[in-house]
């Protein structure tokens, strides 16, 4: 969406050169796998959280339990509005929204329960998660937004090796 805003800004001043629309052509040649990807997720969407649940608990039980409290019921909602938030930014092929519009909103969230270890843990799970569920060429879309949304929530590895 943020690259139709910035056509309709230029609008005012101009009619969109050749450059300015490449975007459209490039957006419709890759609509029918965006909206598969998409659709998959919709479908998947239950079996990929709880998989993802079961790999964490298996190899990081403490990313349920956040300052002594039970974390498990919060960490599925959240996981599925995140991944839902992921379905619709492949969909829009719209990287900037998903970022300035949720992440770093969320990104605030997750910094103030102390969680952003966590949220690391969780989206490379996830990421293995999707690669094993969605056709190569769906994961390959997908993955940037997977990329970014571990990286605005949860840092990176280098961060955690400091620690």
């Amino acid at each position: 969406m943020s690259q139709f805003e910035t056509l309709e800004r230029i609008t005012a001043e101009h009619y969109a050169t050749d450059e300015e629309l490449q975007f459209l052509l490039t957006y419709t040649e890759s609509f029918n796998l965006r909206k598969a990807t998409y659709q998959v997720l919709q479908s998947l969407e239950t079996q990929i959280v709880q998989e993802t649940y079961d790999k964490l608990v298996q190899a990081h039980p403490e990313v349920f339990q956040v300052k002594g409290q039970e974390f498990s019921t919060k960490w599925k909602v959240d996981t599925t509005r995140v991944l839902r938030y992921i379905a619709a930014a492949v969909l829009l092929d719209d990287g900037e929204s998903l970022r300035n519009r949720f992440l770093l909103w969320f990104q605030t969230l997750m910094k103030a329960f102390g969680v952003r270890r966590n949220c690391y843990l969780t989206y490379e799970v996830l990421k293995a998660v999707l690669q094993n569920n969605l056709m190569a060429n769906q994961y390959r879309l997908i993955e940037p937004f997977l990329e970014m949304t571990q990286e605005v929530l949860g840092g990176t590895l280098e961060e955690f090796k400091a620690d």
